[in-house]
C-alpha cells in the first residue's frame, strides 16, 4: 500500500493536475477535447470567485492523483450537493488505497457541509470503475442520461450565433 498524502490542492499543484487530467482524457479516449491550462485552471479553483475545489493525493513528494469537484443543487431536496467532476489515480498507484481515500474524503466534505447529495458520472464501459464505485456503496441510476450542450450549439442555444 502506498503512503499517501491526502490535501487540498495549491497553485503548485497546476501543473501536475493539468498532467493528469491529460492522463484521464488519453484513457478515456478524449484527448481531442482537452483545453486545459494551468492558467484556466488557476483562474476557477483560485481566482476572484473559484467554482470548483480539489484534492490531491501525493506520494513521495510527488502528486499522483486528484479529486476535482463542485457544488451542485438539488431542488428535490432543498439543498446543495457535491458533484465529482473527475477522480484520477496513475495506473502505478491503482489498488492502493488511493482513490478510495480521495472518494471518502470528498464524501465526508459533503457531510461536513450538510449536502443532501455526493454525485458523480462513470462510462458505461468502465466496467473496473463502475464496480469500485459500486463497492463504496454508489448506485449506478440506470434511467438517467447526461444531456449536454457546447461549443457552438451552446452559443446558439444562448442566443448569440
Amino acid at each position: 500500500m502506498d503512503t499517501s498524502t491526502l490535501r487540498a490542492a495549491e497553485p503548485r499543484d497546476l501543473s501536475a493536475i493539468v498532467g493528469l487530467i491529460g492522463e484521464l482524457a488519453a484513457f478515456e479516449h478524449l484527448e481531442h477535447l482537452l483545453q486545459v491550462t494551468p492558467e484556466s485552471l488557476h483562474t476557477h479553483l483560485f481566482g476572484d470567485r473559484p467554482v470548483a475545489e480539489s484534492l490531491v493525493a501525493e506520494v513521495g513528494g510527488s502528486v499522483v492523483g486528484f479529486a476535482l469537484f463542485f457544488t451542485n443543487f438539488s431542488t428535490f431536496l432543498g439543498k446543495p450537493g457535491i458533484y465529482l467532476e473527475d477522480l484520477y489515480v496513475q495506473p502505478a498507484h491503482r489498488g492502493s488505497g488511493i482513490g478510495r481515500q480521495l472518494l471518502r474524503q470528498v464524501a465526508a466534505l459533503a457531510v461536513e457541509r450538510d449536502m443532501g447529495r455526493f454525485e458523480w458520472s462513470v462510462l458505461d464501459w468502465n466496467a473496473h470503475a463502475i464496480g469500485f464505485y459500486q463497492s463504496m456503496g454508489a448506485t449506478v441510476m440506470p434511467d438517467w442520461r447526461i444531456c449536454r450542450v457546447t461549443g457552438e450549439a451552446l452559443t446558439a442555444l444562448g442566443g448569440g450565433r
